[in-house]
């Protein structure tokens, strides 16, 4: 992780201008994201910058909202992941209360109980820098025409007539894209393949075991295998589309160290 640090930073340099920055890093479901964002930040930190993170997973909607969607449009979106279970609008009014340096309160999510936590963290404007991280950070829509044939199993079975898929496709072409657009630079921690998810998100799930204990909501490695189904066809389009558009990519192998 060091030697993505390392490039993030000589870029960062590159690209900073006056006022507040936003740089969005996007990356597979354990990729590193996180790591890199902390890292990152305290970099900046020990130069005297001000900086913070965002994650777009702060942004989840809450469980009954949830719940809601999936009665509603399809029972698929009951599941946090996808384009259309996020709070947008709030990312928008963030990101813009960033930009003019004001004070703020960054949103958490607690993934243990699934819903947003009740507190927030608060950050005096303005700030030299906010990195907003997240597995779809920056990504763009798919054409329709290739949402027609599912990509996996959980697609096949449950979204057999692509309603899902397509709802969460117009999000991300729609709501999504005015809160990317927000983006000053967008870095990609791309992974060499999908395959490598699964091992990287049970480890994460591991440690989220380890840290609040077996009786939280957490998954097994079955669940997992089901879960970032859910994540699979946006990912694999991430990996294949964005390196044209990124500013940066940063290739990682299968022990996130970069190639």
């Amino acid at each position: 992780m060091t030697a993505s640090l390392d490039a993030v930073e000589r870029a960062l340099d590159g690209w900073r201008g006056d006022g507040p920055f936003i740089l969005g890093v996007c990356g597979a479901q354990g990729s590193g994201k996180s790591t890199l964002a902390e890292g990152l930040t305290q970099r900046l930190a020990a130069r005297g910058l001000r900086a913070a993170t965002l994650s777009l997973d702060d942004l989840y909607l809450s469980h009954a909202e949830r719940a809601r969607l999936g009665q509603i449009v399809h029972p698929l979106f009951a599941t946090r992941g996808v384009p259309g279970t996020h709070d947008t609008a709030q990312g928008v009014r963030l990101l813009d209360r960033v930009r003019e340096g004001g004070d703020a309160v960054l949103p958490r999510f607690d993934k243990a109980t699934d819903d947003p936590a009740p507190a927030g963290t608060p950050v005096k404007g303005p700030l030299d820098v906010l990195i907003f991280e997240g597995w779809c950070v920056g990504a763009r829509a798919q054409d329709d025409d290739a949402l027609t044939t599912p990509v996996n199993a959980l697609e096949e079975e449950r979204d057999p007539d692509a309603t899902w898929r397509r709802r969460a496709n117009q999000a991300l072409a729609t709501d999504y894209a005015e809160l990317f657009a927000r983006l000053d630079r967008l870095v990609l921690l791309a992974a060499p393949g999908f395959e490598v998810v699964r091992d990287w998100r049970i480890q994460q799930e591991h440690e989220l075991r380890a840290r609040v204990g077996d009786g939280a909501r957490t998954m097994s490695d079955d669940e997992i295998g089901v879960f970032i189904q859910h994540y699979e066809r946006l990912t694999r389009h991430i990996l294949s589309d964005m390196p044209a558009y990124a500013d940066l990519t940063l290739r990682l192998d299968e022990k996130r160290r970069l190639t």
